[in-house]
């Protein structure tokens, strides 16, 4: 089940932040994920699985360039596989659909993930070494909605 973020999903999705560390997130990115919790927890949601909190995933809408991205999209390690990650991003792309026009999709995202966004037709438009910390870097990658 996916439904709207609520402020006691916090310290769950916090914890499911440092399981994926530093695997797929620096942990100095611990802030700035907890940052965007308290200021865009309107643009959030708690993925669920049966009673636990499995995951989160956000996004957000620039309507002056017509453009939406998908933000901090992560599942605890026990839950991949389940098909929740196309759950998330399906999600997202009805949202981007059903508001204002929209008319590119960016993610920014890791050498570690950019498979899976591939899978929805994101395409690769430029890497930076180490961008997000040692070893991690940016992979952003854009589509048309």
């Amino acid at each position: 089940m996916i439904r709207p973020y609520k402020a006691t999903d916090k310290n769950d999705l916090l914890t499911i932040f440092k399981l994926n560390t530093p695997e797929y997130f620096d942990p100095k990115e611990l802030v700035d994920y907890d940052t965007y919790l308290n200021e865009n927890a309107h643009l959030y949601f708690t993925i669920e699985h049966g009673n636990n909190i499995a995951g989160g995933v956000g996004y957000y809408v620039n309507e002056a360039k017509k453009v939406g991205q998908i933000t901090w999209i992560l599942f605890h390690p026990a839950y991949t596989g389940h098909g929740l990650g196309r759950k998330a991003i399906e999600h997202c792309l009805t949202i981007f659909q059903s508001g204002p026009t929209i008319e590119k999709l960016v993610v920014t995202t890791s050498q570690k993930a950019y498979k899976f966004f591939e899978k929805f037709g994101y395409k690769l438009v430029e890497t930076q070494k180490d961008y997000w910390g040692q070893g991690l870097d940016l992979y952003l990658m854009e589509r048309a909605l």
